[in-house]
């Protein structure tokens, strides 16, 4: 029997309205159990040769690694930046109840 992976993605979007319609989104598709949005981040990083600094707001998104994909097409599908943040890190453990409930939730 295949073990199930679990993955969070991490997304910045520039304002609370974008990441709430994308949370929404995203588990209203079911491709994601929860997204959690951490308000008032500071990012710095480089962009087309400058130096750039801006308040965003960073969505966690807990899903499996069978809407990995899914997830990266649908971010990119509707953010309104031009190369979105869309980062997926395996969760290498938790709380048994917990993964199985976002594996329950997700298709």
């Amino acid at each position: 029997m295949r073990t199930m992976n679990y993955f969070i993605f991490l997304v910045t979007v520039p304002n609370i309205e974008e990441g709430q319609k994308i949370a929404k989104i995203l588990v209203e598709t079911k491709l994601a159990a929860c997204v959690n949005i951490i308000q008032n981040i500071i990012s710095i990083y480089r962009w087309k040769g400058k130096i750039e600094e801006d308040n965003e707001h960073l969505l966690l998104i807990k899903t499996t690694e069978e809407n990995s994909n899914k997830i990266i097409q649908k971010v990119k599908e509707i953010h309104s930046y031009t190369e979105p943040e869309c980062i997926g890190l395996k969760i290498e453990k938790g709380s048994e109840t917990y993964l199985k409930w976002i594996k329950e939730v997700v298709e």
